[in-house]
């Protein structure tokens, strides 16, 4: 069974400055009273000057707040952090709940997955009942552009922002079949435009064939997009049926997010 893996073509990277900010935010939210700087520089054994200036950037992005006695709090804009985790959670259990309402999706694997720049990422899976030889995880990032559901959510977006994306540089090839001009991609994509619906035709992982949709919000928007997976022979009896299934579950999906 072929596995995607989150790390198979990302290394691991370390930024000193990223981690000390993550520090100091744990620090503040673990300490039951508000700190100085200078408290805050004692505590995690860093310089001054450092904790210093990793807090103006803190500040500026309304991470933290200092009060009148410039002791400092966490921030106001954590909140919309935790409102989009709170709202991707939210349509994970709302796609568990609603596809038992399509039997033609239950026979088939189907992804739930989210954009993040120039990639997708899984956030959940309803399993074939039979085994289709790949298994999908929450986490697992791949190439946007690859992707039945990077497609779909990528067909939202004008033509200017996806030149800005991969006008300069496309994704290396995971397969032969992975597109890899942004000439070729737009022609897929106007071709999503049209149907709402997006096909992997083995870009991802050969001999897997992916169709996908969007689910957008009220501004048009990609919130998420789902794929349902074949072996190609399966892929041509089902792809009509699953199609219509596939746009009426993100319909419904929708619908119980509030969006109209």
């Amino acid at each position: 069974m072929t596995n995607l893996k989150s790390n198979d073509h990302k290394p691991s990277v370390s930024v000193p400055a990223i981690d000390r900010m993550c520090l100091i935010l744990d620090l503040i939210t673990d300490t039951n009273y508000p700190l100085t700087s200078a408290e805050i520089a004692e505590q995690l054994q860093l310089p001054r000057s450092s904790t210093h200036n990793l807090l103006q950037s803190l500040l500026s992005k309304h991470l933290v707040f200092k009060d009148r006695d410039n002791r400092f709090h966490l921030g106001s804009y954590l909140l919309y952090w935790a409102g989009k985790y709170e709202k991707q959670h939210s349509i994970i259990d709302v796609f568990h709940d609603l596809i038992i309402n399509h039997p033609i999706l239950l026979q088939h694997t189907v992804t739930l997955s989210k954009i993040d720049g120039k990639e997708v990422v899984f956030l959940a899976c309803h399993e074939s009942p039979a085994p289709l030889g790949f298994t999908f995880r929450s986490g697992v990032r791949v190439p946007a552009p690859f992707a039945a559901t990077g497609k779909a959510m990528l067909s939202t977006y004008d033509d200017k922002t996806l030149t800005s994306l991969f006008g300069q540089q496309m994704p290396e090839a995971y397969t032969s079949r992975s597109v890899q001009t942004h000439e070729k991609l737009i022609e897929e994509l106007n071709d999503v435009r049209k149907t709402g619906i997006s096909l992997d035709d083995g870009q991802l992982r050969e001999g897997m064939y992916c169709l996908g949709t969007c689910i957008v919000d009220t501004e048009g928007n990609p919130i998420a997009g789902m794929a349902v997976s074949f072996v190609k022979d399966e892929y041509e009896i089902h792809r009509e049926a699953v199609s219509q299934a596939l746009l009426s579950l993100a319909k419904d999906i929708s619908l119980a997010l509030g969006v109209k």
